[in-house]
């Protein structure tokens, strides 16, 4: 007697449950989907229904099915059809990519000095305050946040963090330092003078830390992911986010950061490549890749040996101080344009 309830009330379910969604496919006139922020889409709705109507959404917001792009940022955007047939609403989404316009400029570097570095030290965050220089080191029991005199590698002051937290980042902004850590959703603000650590804050969307810089008035937070998260300086909650994008595709894996006049310069974590890529901040376009093949030659060849990461920019001498996870070296640049 229950399966022959079972059975029937499971007829009667599969009666009521109402017409099947028919197949629906938006069409948006771009190969491969992909956009540039000059272009036009021609949006048309691939599907068997007649006598419907359609409204599309990007990132839920309605838009004609000649949308002209003017104004918004790069990134993956989805994009909603939303379909009435008959008193029965339909959707159907797809992922459109808004790209950079343009291919960056290339560029690479000329050697200025070279200088001692620790040689133990696994590289996250590198940032200039005058002449000191502040550095961030991760793995998990090793991590530190040090200042460091660059000319003779000396390590002035050496602050261990707890065994729990692999560090990442950091940057100064005003009397604060503010680190990083990866998986532990943490970050972690000091004083600036003494190193003693004033509070701690979690992150939002962003899951993971790697690396951070400011503008003065706003952090910028990179995750691992084409994401760099802009930060409120006070609370440090998220206000928002950029999508890194190249002409051809999303760049992933963007890691250290370094704000020089109005961009943010970025190494990216096993590229394959020892590349800093240079970032619009309002559009999260790709204007410029930095090639600096070469530096990692330069250095002690040893087991630990890693991949190049970490970037700081000396207002005063203009130039650039680039190094490498495990590298006994550090490298002062200047960045010129690639033959």
């Amino acid at each position: 007697m229950k399966l022959f309830v079972s059975t029937l009330s499971a007829l009667l379910l599969l009666t009521c449950s109402g017409p099947k969604a028919p197949a629906l496919k938006i069409k948006t006139g771009l190969k491969g989907d992909k956009a540039t922020p000059t272009a036009q889409l021609q949006l048309s709705l691939k599907t068997a229904l007649e006598d419907y109507t359609v409204t599309y959404f990007l990132n839920d917001q309605p838009i004609s099915a000649e949308h002209q792009f003017s104004d918004e940022p790069l990134g993956e955007y989805e994009l909603k059809a939303q379909v009435v047939h008959q008193e029965q609403t339909y959707e159907t989404t797809t992922t459109l990519t808004l790209l950079a316009e343009a291919p960056p400029k290339l560029f690479t570097y000329e050697l200025v000095n070279t200088y001692p570095h620790d040689r133990t030290a696994y590289t996250q965050g590198l940032e200039f305050d005058g002449e000191l220089l502040y550095e961030s080191t991760g793995l998990n029991g090793k991590s530190t946040l040090r200042t460091v005199e660059f000319k003779t590698g000396k390590i002035i002051e050496n602050k261990p963090l707890d065994n729990a937290f692999f560090g990442e980042g950091l940057t100064v902004l005003q009397d604060r330092i503010v680190q990083l850590t990866w998986k532990a959703q943490k970050g972690l603000v000091y004083d600036k003078a003494s190193l003693n650590m004033q509070k701690s804050f979690s992150f939002g969307e962003s899951k993971e830390g790697w690396g951070l810089c400011n503008d003065g008035n706003t952090l910028y937070k990179s995750d691992g992911t084409q994401n760099i998260w802009k930060l409120n300086p006070e609370e440090y909650n998220e206000l928002g986010r950029i999508q890194v994008m190249t002409h051809k595709s999303a760049l992933k894996n963007i890691n250290e950061l370094e704000w020089v006049n109005g961009k943010i310069y970025a190494n990216t974590y096993q590229f394959q490549k020892d590349v800093v890529v240079i970032i619009n901040p309002e559009s999260g376009a790709v204007e410029g890749v930095v090639d600096f093949s070469g530096l990692k030659e330069k250095v002690t060849q040893h087991p630990e040996l890693n991949v190049l990461n970490g970037i700081a920019y000396h207002k005063k001498r203009q130039t650039f101080f680039v190094t490498g996870k495990n590298w006994d070296k550090l490298f002062e640049v200047k960045i010129v344009p690639k033959s």
